[in-house]
């Protein structure tokens, strides 16, 4: 999916100088332009005092500010937002890569994508999406019903963030995760410049070290993510199963790799940058929420630096999996925890607004065909 040619997201000061340059502006307005957009959060060209008013027309006729339109918000009653943000300028869908299946989705639905505010005490987190749906297809997983649509720009990506943070009652986005839509390193040409921006102190200004890049793993793209970003982001690799038998009737791309070489990777990530990698298992009632799961699963979290996210399973209309007992869920964490591996149970938010990747368009979509896609 290409971006506007001009979207205020894509840019860097370096690009942004160039282009005011282009069009008879001084280099020096970059700077302002800038400011006015991530420090005042103002948007609107008009209310950018500073520059002249030529200026000013030509930026609110060249330059593309927001990309996307939001088209559906939701608000859950623990506080987290969730926004379905529709790519107007897009509208070739594309199959699904990698192997996967994609199947029809309503026009609007393959242009859409989702993202989530999610606050605590403490924090503002952005769980943001890096594609339109995924080619990844993992079966208990609304993002990939409807197979790829298309990669999402750096500066879409940027959006997403931009936008959350400007959402009544958030002081400041403090956390970013890439674990919306999309599988984050089949888009590294453009999720990798987006993490630039968001950590840059010129733009978003978050650090690197609460930054997420959540992937379901490729042993080269690990490895090639850590060549490409010089920064200290955390790296999740979301698991999901305690055993290669397990990973594959989960997720197809387990048939590419096995846990160990997945693993290995990491290892090798974690010793090119420092960074302990999170392992993310998505707990579901009577597939991998065993005791031996456990078991299996601590044996393997003990052969790396790496701490374990259990996530109870939020249930998407027309796919089989279900949440699992909460007896089970803290029994499953007693046990590594008495393996002494650090694990915490992440809180279950949004619920009550299909706050799930996927879950809201998929929802949104009028007869979108779920049973065929979980059966495919």
């Amino acid at each position: 999916m290409q971006s506007p040619s001009n979207h205020i997201f894509e840019h860097t000061p370096e690009t942004l100088a160039r282009w005011c340059e282009s069009v008879s502006m001084p280099k020096y307005r970059a700077k302002q332009i800038l400011e006015w957009v991530y420090e005042k959060g103002i948007t609107d060209p008009a209310a950018m005092t500073s520059l002249s008013k030529a200026d000013r027309d030509k930026l609110a006729s060249d330059m593309t500010f927001f990309s996307g339109e939001i088209v559906q918000r939701q608000s859950a009653t623990d506080g987290t937002e969730k926004l379905l943000i529709q790519w107007n300028d897009y509208s070739d869908a594309k199959p699904a890569a990698g192997g996967g299946v994609s199947l029809p989705l309503a026009s609007d639905a393959s242009r859409q994508t989702e993202c989530v505010m999610i606050p605590s005490e403490d924090r503002f987190t952005a769980c943001i999406s890096s594609q339109v749906g995924c080619p990844v297809g993992c079966k208990f997983c609304a993002s990939g019903l409807g197979g790829l649509d298309a990669s999402l720009s750096a500066g879409r990506i940027v959006e997403q963030v931009y936008r959350l943070g400007r959402l009544p009652g958030v002081r400041r986005i403090s956390n970013v995760v890439f674990m919306g839509m999309g599988e984050p390193l089949s888009n590294l040409s453009n999720v990798v410049p987006a993490v630039r921006t968001i950590a840059s102190l010129w733009a978003l200004g978050i650090s690197a070290r609460k930054i997420t890049i959540s992937t379901v793993g490729l042993p080269k793209a690990i490895e090639k993510l850590a060549d490409m970003l010089d920064l200290p982001v955390t790296l999740a690799l979301s698991l999901h199963a305690p055993n290669d038998e397990i990973r594959r009737t989960l997720i197809p791309w387990a048939e590419f790799t096995t846990i160990n070489d997945l693993l290995a990777a990491c290892q090798r990530w974690f010793e090119k940058t420092g960074r302990e990698i999170t392992l993310e298992y998505t707990l579901l009632r009577g597939v991998n929420d065993a005791p031996k799961h456990a078991r299996q699963l601590a044996d393997l979290a003990k052969t790396l630096r790496a701490n374990i996210n259990l996530i109870r399973y939020n249930e998407v209309e027309g796919l089989p999996f279900k949440r699992p007992v909460d007896d089970d869920v803290r029994e499953f964490q007693r046990i590594l925890r008495d393996a002494h591996v650090n694990t915490h149970i992440r809180a279950s938010r949004g619920r009550d607004i299909a706050a799930a990747c996927g879950q809201l368009r998929h929802e949104s979509a009028p007869e979108e065909p779920t049973a065929a896609a979980a059966g495919a």
